[in-house]
């Protein structure tokens, strides 16, 4: 069977998005130029159940874009919790305001903006569960910033470490060869376990050992 005739199926037997992450995909859609980079159904409902079971205190998440998979680890968060989440983009801080306080999570989630690399050692925090979406050329830089800032028993979470598959091919382009060895860091760490799922466009999802 065809991969996207399996996503569809997957996605029509999966519980549905919240109405409001439902209007902020929406509005994605209308007002941004590559509506493509929100988590969407089927990875939005895995980063919901992640955050339910772990039920992370503080979570660092690198790349808002418009606070799509924000609105889904909110979901696991505890009460007194806290989301930091960085995007580089300013044009794209009125939209994730505007749902930040749709959702009601002003005094839990925290938006930054500005280059990760120089936002994540300002933050006094350590993490639960940390989520890695922005420029992919940074990932092993980002996961640097972050191991030893990771709660022993946390999770680390990385998006798009498959890039449409180009990760196997013989020739590379940059990307890939950056996301190729970012994941064999990640597999070679001892600190960590990890697993890398073929969901979307690869989620690499690892947890820092006791």
């Amino acid at each position: 069977m065809p991969p996207n005739l399996i996503e569809q199926y997957c996605k029509k037997h999966t519980t549905p998005p919240s109405s409001l992450i439902n209007e902020l995909l929406r509005e994605t859609h209308l007002k941004t130029l590559a509506p493509q980079m929100a988590s969407g159904h089927l990875q939005g409902t895995l980063l919901r159940f992640l955050s339910k079971m772990i039920r992370p205190k503080t979570v660092l998440e690198i790349g808002s874009f418009t606070g799509y998979a924000t609105l889904c680890l909110l979901e696991g968060l505890l009460p007194q919790g806290k989301i930091h989440t960085i995007e580089v983009n300013p044009e794209l801080a009125y939209l994730i305001r505007k749902y930040i306080e749709r959702a009601g999570a002003t005094d839990q989630i925290q938006l930054h903006l500005g280059d990760a690399k120089k936002i994540i050692p300002t933050i006094d925090a350590t993490y639960d569960l940390v989520f890695i979406d922005a420029g992919k050329m940074n990932y092993p830089q980002y996961y640097d910033l972050v191991i030893d800032r990771v709660n022993p028993g946390g999770y680390i979470l990385a998006d798009n470490v498959l890039w449409d598959g180009k990760v196997i091919r013989t020739e590379k382009d940059r990307d890939s060869e950056i996301l190729d060895y970012f994941n064999k860091k990640i597999h070679q760490d001892t600190r960590v376990e990890n697993i890398l799922l073929p969901i979307r466009d690869g989620l690499m999802l690892a947890k820092k050992l006791d």
